[in-house]
């Protein structure tokens, strides 16, 4: 009898050892998993997005300054860009990135008089300023004072492996009617995702 409870004790002993060795080991299967986590978090910012900050006044009234946004870095990888689409790229000249909206693509005819803008001889609907469009005619002013083609530029048409932008604060943008046209090889990517501020978070319409 005594051997039998000596056993049943030693039984007892062992199982209540067990579940600190499992608690370990759940312990470090946690940590690899947060660990591989990380390390696809970082992959994933480094080599497909990459964040941005507003800085300027160039895209109001649809972008503010200080706002952060997620760029995606492989979409045009894919794809070329599309009219009305927002992007991110270099300008070596200025020594930065800008952002602005793509107007027209190669092969297009732009031509920008007032706040009308023609694509290939349409008229092309810009429901992303139309507010602020309105509103400055109401003022009696036009919401646009630089146009395109001009002395600078003269030439209206898209060349191949370039795309034309300006930005939505027309008046107030630095863009292709100054700097020309924007070779592809110069896009950082597409802006997808407004993340700050918090109360600000949307995903971009293009």
């Amino acid at each position: 009898m005594q051997q039998d409870i000596q056993n049943d004790g030693a039984e007892i002993m062992e199982q209540d050892q067990k579940p600190p060795k499992k608690a370990k080991n759940e312990v470090v299967e946690w940590l690899k998993a947060i660990v591989i986590a990380l390390i696809l978090v970082a992959l994933i910012r480094w080599l497909l997005f990459k964040p941005f900050i507003v800085d300027g006044p160039s895209m109001k009234p649809n972008f503010h300054t200080g706002e952060r946004l997620i760029v995606n870095e492989i979409l045009y990888d894919i794809r070329a860009p599309q009219r009305g689409e927002v992007i991110v790229f270099h300008v070596p000249s200025e020594g930065k990135d800008f952002i602005k909206r793509v107007i027209a693509v190669a092969g297009d005819t732009v031509k920008v008089e007032g706040d009308t803008v023609t694509v290939n001889g349409k008229p092309i609907d810009e429901t992303y300023i139309k507010d602020a469009i309105e509103q400055s005619h109401k003022d009696g002013q036009l919401y646009n004072d630089k146009d395109f083609p001009n002395s600078a530029f003269p030439e209206g048409k898209v060349p191949e492996g370039h795309i034309f932008v300006m930005g939505d604060n027309r008046s107030d943008s630095t863009d292709s009617r100054m700097i020309g046209y924007v070779p592809l090889s110069d896009i950082v990517g597409r802006a997808d995702l407004i993340f700050w501020p918090v109360k600000d978070i949307h995903l971009i319409k293009h």
